[in-house]
C-alpha cells in the first residue's frame, strides 16, 4: 500500500523551539516564517522559536504558529522525500489542522489560509474571553457513557457537550466553566481512568463559539477556493468534498461541531490510504493513529 495519507495537527501541538531546527536548516521553511511575519504584523518566527510560552500558548497566537510550522514541516519533506510528497493520496487535519491540509491540498493559497487562521484564533479568543468555559479530555470511557455525563453536567442555561470524538477511549468534552469541573468529578466517579483540564482558552466546537461564526465567515468569503487536488476529510462529518462551497460552509459549521477525528482515520483506513505521516509538531496524531488501528502504519515529519 503507498497512498500516503498526510495530517496536520490542531492547536495543543506547540511548543516553544517548534521551527526553530526547520528554518536553520532549509531556506524554503525559514522562507514561510519571513512571509508569515510580514502577513501577521508581528515575528511569528521569534515566537515559535523562543516563546514566551504563554504567548505562543494563546489561541490568537498559537493557531498562526501551528499553522505555518506544519506547512514548513512539509518543506523538509519535500527536500528529503519529493516522492513522499509527490504520492501523498489523500489529507486530513485536526481542527486548525484542516485549514494546513487545505492549503496543501490547493484549495486555499498559503496567504489567504494564514489570514483566515490570524481571524479564526482572534475571533475564537473573543467568544472565550465572553464566557468562563473549557475543554476536559476523558479517557477510559466510551462516547454513549460520556453523552450520559455531560446531561448531568448541564446546570441550568449551560452547554456541555462532546467536542473531539479522537478515537477509542479518548473523548474530549467542551462547556461551561462549571459544567467542566462537574464533568470531572462524574466520569472519575463513572470508572474513566483520567480526566485531563485543557490548557485552551475555552470551549471549543460547541454553540459557546457562535459569536466567532459570523466573523469567519466574513474572513473565509472574501478568499478564492478552489477544488481539492487530492481529497480532504472533514472534520464535521468525515467524509470527503469537493464543492469549494461546501468547504467553506464547513469551515464555519466546524466552529461549533464536534471534531469526528476517529471517524477521518477510519475512513481513510477503509478507503485504503496509507501510511499516513503526521506533518507539524509533537507525536499526537499517531498515537491516536494507533489506539484506531493498532497495525496502521504511522510516519511523521518531527518540527
Amino acid at each position: 500500500m503507498n497512498r500516503p495519507a498526510f495530517l496536520f495537527p490542531g492547536q495543543g501541538a506547540q511548543a516553544v523551539g517548534m521551527g526553530k531546527q526547520l528554518a536553520e536548516s532549509l531556506p524554503a521553511a525559514r522562507a514561510l516564517y519571513d512571509q508569515a511575519n510580514q502577513i501577521l504584523g508581528y515575528d511569528l518566527a521569534k515566537l515559535c522559536f523562543e516563546g514566551p510560552a504563554d504567548e505562543l500558548n494563546s489561541t490568537v497566537h498559537s493557531q498562526p504558529a501551528l499553522f505555518v510550522t506544519s506547512l514548513a514541516g512539509l518543506e523538509i519533506l519535500k527536500a528529503n522525500q519529493p516522492e513522499v510528497v509527490a504520492s501523498a493520496a489523500a489529507t486530513a487535519g485536526l481542527s486548525l489542522g484542516e485549514y494546513t491540509a487545505l492549503v496543501f491540498a490547493g484549495v486555499m493559497s498559503f496567504e489567504d489560509g494564514l489570514k483566515v487562521v490570524q481571524q479564526r484564533g482572534r475571533a475564537m479568543q473573543d467568544a472565550a474571553d465572553a464566557v468562563p468555559s473549557g475543554m476536559v479530555s476523558i479517557l477510559g470511557l466510551e462516547a454513549a457513557k460520556i453523552e450520559e455525563l455531560c446531561s448531568q453536567a448541564r446546570g441550568p442555561g449551560e452547554i456541555m457537550q462532546i467536542a473531539n470524538y479522537l478515537c477509542p477511549g479518548n473523548i474530549v468534552v467542551s462547556g461551561h466553566k462549571a459544567a467542566c469541573l462537574k464533568i470531572a468529578e462524574l466520569a472519575t466517579a463513572a470508572g474513566a481512568m483520567k480526566t485531563i483540564p485543557l490548557a485552551v482558552a475555552g470551549a471549543f466546537h460547541t454553540p459557546i463559539m457562535q459569536p466567532a461564526v459570523e466573523k469567519l465567515a466574513a474572513a473565509l468569503a472574501g478568499v478564492k477556493m478552489n477544488s481539492p487536488r487530492i481529497p480532504v476529510v472533514s472534520n464535521v462529518d468525515a467524509v470527503v468534498h469537493n464543492d469549494p462551497e461546501e468547504i467553506r460552509s464547513l469551515l464555519v459549521k466546524q466552529l461549533v461541531a464536534p471534531v469526528r477525528w476517529e471517524d477521518s482515520q477510519r475512513y481513510l483506513l477503509k478507503e485504503g490510504y496509507g501510511p499516513h505521516w503526521e506533518i507539524g509538531p509533537g507525536r499526537v496524531l499517531r498515537g491516536l493513529l494507533k489506539r484506531i488501528e493498532r497495525k496502521a502504519a504511522a510516519e511523521g515529519v518531527e518540527c
